[in-house]
């Protein structure tokens, strides 16, 4: 089972934190300042913060621009995931990545059912892997945002979480240019 290794020293990592919403302003955005809290309080840096309108060519720009500075590890967006006509993050995501995280979305789906029994299927959660840079897309809710953080994030998110996490790979996520 999973668990905290003691004996491993945290390390904390870089997180851009983008929320997608034709409506809200940063003073309305209750689902980027739950994730913004949770990740400072674990212990990461908040790299940066912004608000874009569902507009997927935007979005796909924004990811590409944080997959490009190499002091960002990770990017965590908020909103547009669900399947109304301007929900469109998942498809600005895909555009972006080299490798899609495929078992993110089915946890994510697990711990919903948990919390919102059969809605759950609503929400197409997406995470995946560009140029050595994690990126992962949670609905626009804050209680999504909380399970996500608390019961997947904060764990693959942490160093000395074992059997395994997504930090200890994050250096080797971009190997394959590397070798050329």
């Amino acid at each position: 089972m999973s668990r905290i290794d003691p004996s491993k020293d945290f390390i904390a990592i870089r997180i851009a934190v983008l929320t997608v919403s034709d409506t809200r302003d940063l003073s309305q955005d209750k689902s980027g300042d739950v994730l913004v809290q949770r990740l400072l309080d674990a212990g990461h840096e908040l790299a940066d913060r912004r608000i874009l309108p569902d507009e997927r060519d935007q979005i796909a720009d924004q990811l590409r621009i944080w997959c490009e500075d190499t002091s960002i590890d990770v990017v965590i967006s908020t909103g547009g995931t669900g399947l109304t006509g301007r929900d469109v993050t998942v498809e600005a995501h895909r555009d972006v990545y080299e490798k899609e995280i495929d078992a993110f979305g089915t946890v994510f789906t697990m711990v919903s059912m948990q919390k919102i029994g059969t809605s759950a299927v609503q929400s197409r959660a997406t995470a995946g892997v560009a140029l050595g840079t994690y990126l992962f897309a949670l609905p626009g809710s804050p209680g999504a945002c909380k399970d996500a953080w608390d019961e997947i994030l904060a764990r693959q998110l942490d160093y000395r979480h074992r059997p395994c996490n997504f930090v200890e790979i994050l250096p080797r996520l971009d190997e394959h240019q590397r070798r050329k």
